[in-house]
């Protein structure tokens, strides 16, 4: 498994990096003109050690000198994230820092459209969109499915928020929802409780699942229902090496049924998954728990001791206003119900790749109990370790 982000908060932000042509150099090196020999013809540019011409890739990045505004950096050509602030025109453009950013302005809550879902992600991309190649980087495809890529039936299960209760967008205005039950807080158009929306329909899973969680040895989870899910995908930047998404997962079986076959998860399913992961999930805490009650990860709650397990409960049970799991359900006298807080998943990906990602969540061994997961700022990265954590608040 790949080390998780324990303590390295910092290394949530885009680490600068831009490779020169000439060996040593860190400095952005532009593509000269061509210039035209005595026969009319174009001539080999020599740049440094760097020596380019038509036809050629020189850096390997995949595009070859005429498509190429550098060919002398694989992280310059029109595959690549156009990283904000440096200046430099990562994706060929012609124009410095223009990556598309802002795109979740007026969506609609109940917007059917798996695109609106995108944006409110915070990703504007499509290839050959706005003039860019075909070539760029961005999604391919994006879909509403059940967590095992089947069609879903019910539109409830996923929503476009502005709010959660008191929890906000992680970035823009928008982020999206997904549930179990209804992808709603009790103040919005579609709500149903969440002690039990059931939806009538088994939902399967990603390969592995259900499955025990480390913490609950012994204990598989029931069969998987009512779940949903986004699935997209995606063409890699050819200018990162990771993936980080935001999500915040709220779930009613807090404390009544910890170790049980009643454990809805989320997951974030890769396809091709990664490699020394254990199956195609990457959110998990430090013993490899997914996202569920079993996980360390889950610290917005009451202190308490329940399902012979202690809960620190850090965070405290505020961010639960408002989203209908800050209430006291009637089978259990005990304080509200719980949530992780923001957490941030990161990833190894595959430079220019196409990648499939599903974000699913699901009801385990029946449809009572819902839970609900926020999902925002998916981003790329130019480098850094990998794994899931709290951010800082």
């Amino acid at each position: 498994m790949a080390r998780a982000l324990w303590g390295a908060l910092s290394l949530l932000a885009p680490l600068a990096l831009v490779v020169g042509c000439a060996a040593g150099s860190t400095e952005h090196v532009p593509r000269p003109e061509h210039q035209v020999g005595p026969d009319g013809g174009q001539l080999d540019i020599d740049v440094g050690t760097c020596a380019s011409g038509p036809g050629l890739d020189h850096d390997g990045d995949g595009f070859v000198y005429e498509d190429d505004c550098d060919d002398c950096n694989p992280n310059l050509n029109p595959g690549a994230y156009d990283f904000s602030g440096d200046g430099i025109d990562d994706d060929c453009s012609g124009i410095a820092d223009d990556e598309p950013l802002a795109c979740d302005a007026q969506l609609a809550l109940d917007s059917d459209d798996a695109w609106d879902a995108v944006r409110a992600l915070g990703v504007c991309r499509k290839p050959g969109e706005r003039g860019r190649s075909e070539r760029a980087w961005g999604v391919l495809d994006a879909r509403f499915v059940k967590p095992d890529g089947s069609e879903l039936p019910e539109p409830l299960s996923h929503g476009i928020l502005t709010s959660f209760g008191v929890n906000t967008p992680r970035d823009g205005q928008a982020m999206l929802a997904l549930s179990s039950g209804s992808a709603r807080d009790p103040s919005q158009p579609g709500y149903h409780d969440i002690s039990g929306f059931k939806k009538g329909y088994k939902s399967g899973a990603p390969a592995g699942y259900p499955k025990e969680s480390p913490a609950c040895p012994g204990i598989v989870s029931g069969a998987p229902f009512d779940g949903a899910a986004l699935e997209l995908t995606v063409r890699v930047p050819s200018n990162v090496t990771r993936l980080g998404v935001d999500e915040n997962f709220f779930t009613l079986e807090f404390p009544g049924y910890v170790c049980s076959k009643y454990n809805d998860f989320f997951v974030i399913d890769f396809e091709p998954k990664v490699e020394s992961y254990p199956d195609g999930n990457i959110a998990f805490d430090q013993a490899g728990n997914p996202i569920s009650v079993n996980n360390a990860l889950l610290q917005v709650c009451e202190p308490q001791g329940t399902g012979g397990k202690d809960y620190a409960c850090p965070l405290g049970s505020a961010s639960l206003s408002g989203t209908g799991f800050d209430t006291v359900s009637d089978e259990f006298s005990v304080p509200p119900h719980a949530a992780t807080g923001w957490l941030r998943s990161l990833a190894s990906v595959v430079p220019g790749s196409t990648l499939r990602v599903r974000f699913a969540i699901w009801d385990s061994g029946d449809g009572n109990l819902d839970s609900t997961v926020l999902i925002d700022r998916l981003q790329w990265e130019r480098d850094g370790e990998t794994g899931t954590l709290p951010v800082p608040r």
